[in-house]
């Protein structure tokens, strides 16, 4: 990684946006940001682009009552849409919100605007979303950004909380790992990238 970047710029941010990773949720335990800790987190995952401040997004917070609560619901919303299940996948479905000590979900609210669409509002919360496992990771957390099939799901979503017009943009666990997280292979710039050439194609 090059440190040739603009003077004064803050080298321990570009070393952490270079080297940062999501933590396999496998890997992920406890402890759990607190609440002091998380209100932080989320008063940071909230610092992203907002056309129009219209806020669309909110937080809900999950601990382990309440995901022992909703584990036991989700267990049998899936026997009842798949039929007889083992005890193994149930127990699965059982511990959707159960991998690390706090799950937030970020839950995408459309805000009606004549100018503002709403695909461009859903990328709001998204970025709330990235943000927050950014700042989670960023604060020493280990942390990791999931959906699930009860995200697609109408009673699903009900299950966790949300309204019948509401989204979920994603859940993001955190807690702390014991492990050392491997790098993956990462995108190649090159391949991904044109540049137009002001006429009616691009250069390669």
């Amino acid at each position: 990684m090059t440190d040739a970047f603009l003077p004064g710029h803050d080298s321990a941010v570009i070393t952490f946006l270079a080297s940062r990773r999501s933590t396999p949720l496998t890997q992920v335990s406890g402890p759990g940001p607190d609440e002091t800790q998380l209100k932080d987190l989320l008063r940071l995952g909230s610092r992203v682009p907002d056309h129009g401040r219209l806020e669309p997004f909110r937080f809900i917070v999950y601990r382990k009552e309440a995901g022992t609560a909703i584990g036991e619901r989700l267990a049998a919303l899936a026997q009842t849409i798949n039929g007889p299940m083992s005890e193994a996948e149930l127990d699965k479905e059982r511990e959707r919100l159960l991998r690390a000590p706090v799950a937030v979900a970020v839950v995408f609210v459309h805000k009606p605007h004549e100018r503002i669409p709403e695909w461009e509002q859903f990328l709001c919360s998204g970025s709330v979303a990235l943000q927050l496992l950014q700042a989670s990771l960023a604060h020493g957390f280990a942390a990791n950004w999931v959906t699930g099939w009860f995200c697609d799901h109408e009673a699903g979503r009900a299950i966790l909380g949300l309204r019948p017009e509401e989204r979920i943009a994603g859940i993001i666990h955190i807690g702390h790992t014991q492990t050392t997280v491997a790098e993956r292979p990462r995108p190649d710039i090159d391949a991904l990238t044109t540049f137009h050439d002001g006429g009616e194609g691009v250069k390669a």
